[in-house]
């Protein structure tokens, strides 16, 4: 594995109310039982941002928009594989969030986000997320308005 180009990763912080959703990989999946947030690997041909969405819609079955993204990071894991993960804020999406690929989804309060078992390139993110250092780009456009309900359902 080392060697390899850095896996490109579209991450979702899907941001409502004081939580966000995040999805627990299954038991038969690589890093089983593991905490993430939505979206998945960059295909060729395709934005981020455009990953993003259509991981969403795979993953969760809503149609999101893509907002501005908040963070990145890169991370090595011990067997040599490598990922560039980019986290977007998603400021609405249409449909009710179901949990396709994940054996399970939730709500989570940010405060309670370290609790749960998340993937190591996660980590990081997820005590800034829950020290509230990404609120402000889950809450606002870049304009400055507030952003729109988060959900919509159609």
């Amino acid at each position: 594995m080392r060697g390899r180009a850095p896996l490109l990763v579209s991450a979702g912080i899907i941001y409502r109310d004081g939580q966000v959703l995040v999805g627990q990989r299954r038991k038969r999946d690589r890093h089983s039982l593991k905490w993430e947030f939505p979206g998945g690997k960059v295909e060729h041909g395709e934005s981020p941002a455009q990953a993003l969405v259509r991981e969403l819609r795979e993953e969760l079955q809503i149609e999101a928009v893509a907002g501005s993204e908040i963070a990145r990071y890169h991370h090595e894991y011990p067997s040599g594989s490598s990922v560039h993960l980019l986290f977007f804020a998603v400021l609405e999406f249409t449909g009710e969030p179901r949990g396709r690929v994940f054996e399970q989804i939730r709500w989570t309060n940010l405060h309670e986000l370290p609790s749960l078992d998340f993937l190591e390139g996660d980590l990081d993110f997820v005590r800034r997320l829950a020290r509230g250092d990404f609120v402000a780009a889950l809450t606002e456009r870049n304009d400055g308005r507030p952003s729109p309900p988060l959900f919509r359902k159609w």
